[in-house]
């Protein structure tokens, strides 16, 4: 009789660790999407295209809904995923705000491991070539803040692209 008892509050601690596994993850996945919302890019044209005519942008839209404008096409092969590129960039917020600048020592990286905006943007020119680009916040960093970007943000970029391998 003893072995029926322990075997059923074993049963039933069982379930009540499943049953607190559940509810935790449905919890969790609530106060995510309750937290981190992302802002759709139809819903950040608008402010794209205000960007591009206010600060004399000739921008062209991408397919993405990226803005972009080729300064200079540059020459050569244009960059794949997985070419390590050598770049000069400014990066800034839609207000002015410069949040990343690296404009006299070319920094080098995987096109793979960038934001997508930079992955669809990039490979638009070729080494030499320099390249203005109005990202929605969904091909930067979405709803997630990073360093000294705030979440939601669109990014502004001018690139240079120095050197492709």
């Amino acid at each position: 009789m003893n072995n029926i008892f322990r075997n059923r509050n074993l049963y039933m601690k069982k379930i009540v660790f499943l049953l607190g596994i559940f509810f935790s993850l449905s919890l969790s996945s609530c106060l995510k999407n309750a937290v981190c919302k992302n802002r759709t890019v139809e819903s950040e044209d608008a402010e794209m295209q205000n960007y591009a005519s206010t600060n004399g942008i000739a921008a062209t839209k991408h397919s993405s809904g990226m803005y972009y404008q080729i300064i200079n096409p540059g020459s050569g092969h244009a960059p794949s995923y997985s070419s390590v590129l050598s770049v000069r960039y400014t990066g800034k917020l839609l207000n002015g705000t410069v949040f990343d600048s690296q404009t006299t020592n070319p920094v080098q990286f995987q096109l793979g491991q960038v934001i997508f905006g930079w992955q669809i943007g990039l490979p638009l020119i070729q080494k030499g070539g320099v390249i203005k680009m109005i990202i929605p916040s969904s091909l930067a960093y979405g709803c997630r803040s990073q360093g000294n970007i705030p979440a939601n943000s669109i990014l502004y970029f001018e690139v240079e692209l120095v050197d492709v391998q």
